[in-house]
């Protein structure tokens, strides 16, 4: 979405230990509840479907033809839809995401949506969703626009960062959760972008040509999730097109598979200015057009309805998904700020926390140099554009201004102040004016496959100071203005970042680099001079603080990689097929995305899909697969074999012995986060239902699940298979 920009601010305190944080989760969401019940503003919705259907019956039988036309689009400020006054029918009022609310001033910065599937927690996902949902009614928003849970199909595209990373079933999973916690405090959720918005290089005219089975197993999934396991009430189309066709105005996709296949029953809108035909859009499903109706108007509805190409039946269909939307949700009955709830409150901050702690990836610990051990450091050298001030996200319409952030310098003075000197060197080079950078509104004409222009730098200072402390923290990587909504970013890091980590590590063996990316990033030049490495994605405003916690050990790191990180550039097949040309985009690599390619080809990835180091080790052991009426129940130990307390993810994967049509060698189905004591054992029960076995069959256009032999993996990342057990489906 065209609408940017906002800056960012800084500092706060420690909170020590994770039975704390959630005691304080608690109290402030039994604060949240106390404030909407005094507030008399509890959710209050129809007692069946069949009472929605009846209030939605009424209202579009009284209203005019020019009503429902009217209502179809959005209203002139570009956030709200159109009121019907005489009706009750009120504007609804929207509020981008999917980091936290940006429209109304300041909020609560979250981490971002790739951090938050780096969790692999559904329970986070639905506290961050009911935290945006709170955030939401303290604003009086009707519908928040997130989730956005297109694939990671390259790594340097734009929006990876509000993605959900390269696997359909960690992404839909995550936004299950997210949508059902925004929805359960009473605020329309919106899934998007449907579909295939995989890179912002020409986003509003590349056509994304996909083979149906790649386009229902890698990039539908997701949305599918969120349509029937997450009942989502609104779905966002796309600005591209796929298969030639533009999303708004796609119907196989808006009617074919959303409303009928799937049985959506809500509204699918338009990204803002992503309408291109008013007759088109309305014939292939859209039902409301934003920011406002510049094609689906009545100069251009009303002669297509009067000469019978349109039909005033597709008209009250489109009006009556709006209003069963707004109708079950308790729009028509009940006001929507709830008055004695803050626009900023402790519950938010302690989620957002929370959230940054789950998901930073400790991805390299070379001589066991983390956790620093406070007693044994004087001082600490801390360098990098990122150190200072916070980035908190990445750029575009999902950028949200915190009333407070703390930045990572902030966060080890915070914390090492007491004890230690830390030195900080600010930046040297404008990275907002190199060759590397390039404004959201002024998208460059690619330079992603080799790395930008690196002029010279002089770090002499920082390698002096490097020598002279007892560890050195360099915070390198994107920040909005490079990592952004509206174009595709460079594999490699922006001018300057380089030369500073090698002169830092030549320095200083103990360097330990914090990263900040949407995904993988050209390190090759580095990564083996230094001892650690910390992905900290775009973290929200308490990233300092986490990032703090987790260096100085009192947070185990636990968070695993939702997307694979390749070594150099071409490594992965997809990178061969960007950007495409000629207005269209090959999906030539089929279904073999992320680690599904990577597990068949000859080169390694340089962190796998589902990889994370922790302070602690765990144990898998007593692995059972035994059927449960239509399903498979798995189940197995996983004990921590450390000597400190942590979470793991386990991570069960599916393979088939013998497709009858090419197949990857294995496909993520479920997943289990444990938080384990030491020498402490917890029982891990998932089931598989028969999807887990299927594939999308083009023959019947639907899936199918063949008979034969199947491998359950349960590792702890994609190429950490701990446990394995054959079974047959029959």
């Amino acid at each position: 979405m065209d609408r940017f920009l906002w800056k960012r601010g800084s500092a706060f305190l420690i909170l020590f230990g994770l039975a704390l944080a959630w005691a304080i989760i608690g109290a402030s969401a039994q604060r949240i509840a106390g404030a909407q019940q005094a507030s008399g503003s509890n959710i209050t919705r129809p007692v069946s479907p069949t009472a929605v259907e009846a209030q939605v019956d009424a209202l579009v039988k009284q209203m005019t033809l020019d009503e429902k036309i009217e209502i179809l689009g959005g209203s002139p400020d570009g956030f709200h839809t159109t009121a019907i006054p005489r009706l009750g029918i009120p504007a609804l009022k929207m509020s981008d995401g999917p980091m936290g609310l940006r429209n109304d001033g300041p909020s609560a910065a979250f981490p971002a949506g790739i951090a938050l599937a780096a969790t692999w927690d559904k329970q986070m996902a639905l506290r961050m969703g009911q935290a945006m949902g709170l955030e939401a009614r303290a604003r009086g928003v009707h519908i928040l626009l997130a989730p956005a849970v297109n694939i990671q199909r390259v790594a340097v595209n734009g929006r990876n960062f509000e993605y959900y990373g390269e696997d359909p079933y960690l992404a839909g999973q995550t936004a299950v959760g997210f949508i059902r916690g925004v929805q359960s405090e009473g605020v329309i959720a919106t899934v998007k972008h449907f579909a295939a918005n995989n890179q912002e290089y020409q986003r509003r005219s590349i056509s994304a040509e996909i083979d149906e089975r790649t386009l229902h197993e890698i990039y539908l999934p997701a949305f599918k999730a969120a349509v029937q396991q997450g009942h989502v009430w609104a779905v966002m189309a796309a600005y591209n097109r796929v298969n030639g066709t533009h999303a708004a105005e796609n119907k196989s996709l808006l009617i074919d598979i959303l409303k009928k296949r799937w049985g959506f029953r809500g509204l699918a809108m338009s990204d803002w200015g992503a309408t291109h035909d008013g007759v088109a859009s309305a014939l292939g499903g859209l039902d409301l057009e934003m920011p406002r109706p510049k094609f689906m108007n009545g100069a251009t509805l009303l002669p297509a309805i009067q000469s019978g190409e349109i039909s005033e039946a597709i008209i009250n269909d489109k009006v009556r998904r709006i209003l069963r939307a707004a109708v079950s949700m308790g729009f028509l009955s009940r006001p929507q700020k709830l008055a004695n709830l803050p626009s900023y409150s402790g519950a938010s901050s302690d989620v957002a926390l929370r959230g940054a702690r789950e998901g930073i990836v400790l991805l390299q610990n070379h001589s066991h140099l983390l956790p620093l051990n406070i007693a044994h450091i004087q001082s600490i050298a801390v360098f990098g554009p990122n150190a200072n001030p916070a980035v908190t996200g990445g750029g575009g319409s999902s950028r949200v201004v915190p009333f407070r952030a703390t930045s990572v310098l902030q966060g080890l003075v915070d914390f090492a102040g007491p004890h230690a000197r830390v030195d900080y060197i600010p930046f040297k080079s404008a990275i907002a004016q190199s060759a590397g950078s390039a404004s959201p509104s002024q998208p460059r004409q690619q330079s992603l496959i080799s790395k930008p222009t690196q002029p010279q730098f002089d770090f002499g200072a920082e390698a002096a100071l490097a020598a002279r402390d007892d560890v050195a923290v360099v915070c390198v990587g994107f920040d909005p203005q490079t990592e952004s909504e509206g174009f595709d970013r460079t594999f490699g890091l922006p001018p300057g970042q380089d030369q500073l980590v090698e002169a830092v590590a030549r320095a200083n063996p103990r360097t330990i680099v914090v990263l900040n990316s949407g995904g993988a990033v050209d390190i090759t030049g580095w990564v083996d001079q230094i001892d650690s490495l910390l992905e900290a994605w775009y973290p929200g405003q308490e990233g300092g603080r986490a990032i703090a916690e987790i260096l100085f050990g009192n947070v185990d790191p636990s968070g695993k990689l939702p997307a694979t990180f390749e070594r150099k550039w071409g490594d992965a097949e997809t990178d061969r097929n960007y950007p495409g040309e000629n207005g269209k985009v090959f999906y030539r690599e089929g279904i073999f995305v992320g680690y599904r390619y990577f597990d068949r080809a000859a080169v390694k990835p340089l962190f796998p899909f589902g990889y994370g180091l922790s302070y602690t080790t765990f144990a898998y052991h007593g692995l059972t697969v035994t059927p449960d009426g239509p399903n498979e129940r798995v189940a197995f130990d996983v004990k921590n074999t450390g000597s400190r307390a942590g979470a793991e993810v386990a991570e069960i994967y599916v393979h088939e012995d013998h497709p009858a049509v090419p197949r990857p060698l294995k496909e993520l189905k479920q997943f289990a986060r444990v938080s384990l004591m030491p020498g402490q054992t917890q029982h891990v029960q998932v089931d598989l239902d028969r999807s887990a076995f299927a594939y999308y069959d083009t023959s019947s256009h639907n899936w199918k699940a063949d008979t034969g032999q199947y491998e359950i993996l349960v590792g702890s990342s994609s190429r950490d298979i701990r446990l394995r057990s054959t079974i047959s489906l029959h």
